[in-house]
């Protein structure tokens, strides 16, 4: 019966989100507030969905970008991109020796950290051969940062007064996970959208590099490196709009749907968040994740600010 219960309530508000009566913050906190009274139904599959939907997204949002103005924000963004990256990626492997935390779960929380969250996770850990308990305690901490980041980034924002762009570049250097990004942006205005998914898949594409130098890190052969594929459709999306391929209309009504969706995929993101399991990964985890995440978002707060 509970069961039942549990399955009807979780569809209603994910109906809730598809007809856009909540933001992304409500989102996330039901997503939260859900699982804390009820397990999730489908938590075997959460995070399959949240990938998938987060892509489907993310092309869907390309429908209302063009071409020079993307190309433009992208090279606004790359210089801080290549610094925030390799400083991250530094102190993450020195303060994980200095904490004498397990190598490839440091390596996993930095990487997470420097590119994009779950999405990095999730391509680095078959490259160094990380077991399935490393992985879990890696995503499980990025899923919390990403969640308080999500309140605590507009509020920043709107406190120090950062333009639509600032904050949309902001973000997508500072917060992990891409539908974290696009979550506080959106709450933020749609410039500071357009300019936070650009400037994040551009920074999605570091995982290759990544990917390469971790097989040289942990010294692994015959791994295969993932390339996030969906980057292509996304752009074919930016130059389906600039080219006005299709008519505004559907453009509109395509970008209208992908912003709902990443509300749902907010509500899964918080549904997935397990107060046990983090109680379980201890407190060096924690002191790494915590120390990298305050690093890269005061450090590219000031550079942006300068």
């Amino acid at each position: 019966m509970k069961d039942n219960l549990s399955k009807t309530i979780y569809f209603i508000l994910i109906l809730v989100a598809l007809l856009g009566f909540i933001n992304s913050l409500t989102a996330l906190l039901l997503g939260f507030i859900f699982t804390l009274i009820f397990n999730n139904p489908f938590q075997v599959y959460s995070h399959r969905i949240i990938h998938f939907l987060l892509k489907i997204s993310v092309i869907g949002l390309g429908f209302g970008m063009f071409i020079k103005e993307t190309l433009k924000t992208s090279k606004e963004g790359f210089s801080l991109t290549v610094y925030s990256i390799l400083l991250t990626v530094v102190l993450g492997l020195l303060l994980a020796k200095v904490l004498k935390l397990n190598l490839k779960l440091g390596h996993l929380i930095t990487s997470g950290t420097a590119i994009c969250g779950g999405s990095a996770i999730a391509a680095i850990s078959p490259v160094i051969k990380a077991n399935g308990k490393t992985i879990s305690i890696a995503l499980g901490i990025v899923f919390l940062l990403n969640s308080i980041a999500l309140f605590v980034f507009p509020t920043v924002g709107n406190f120090l007064n950062l333009t639509q762009e600032q904050f949309g570049l902001w973000c997508a250097v500072a917060i992990h996970d891409t539908s974290s990004v696009v979550g506080a942006a959106l709450v933020y205005g749609d410039e500071a959208l357009r300019i936070a998914t650009t400037v994040k898949l551009s920074r999605t594409l570091w995982i290759i590099p990544l990917s390469v130098f971790s097989i040289f890190l942990f010294k692994t052969k015959g791994e295969k490196i993932k390339i996030p594929y969906f980057i292509v459709l996304f752009i074919t999306a930016i130059i389906i709009n600039s080219y006005h391929i299709l008519p505004e209309l559907a453009t509109n009504f395509i970008v209208t749907i992908s912003k709902r969706l990443l509300i749902i995929t907010l509500f899964l993101v918080g549904s997935t968040i397990s107060i046990k399991d983090l109680k379980s990964t201890g407190i060096k985890p924690m002191v790494l994740a915590f120390t990298l995440w305050l690093f890269i978002s005061i450090f590219s707060l000031v550079y942006i600010l300068n």
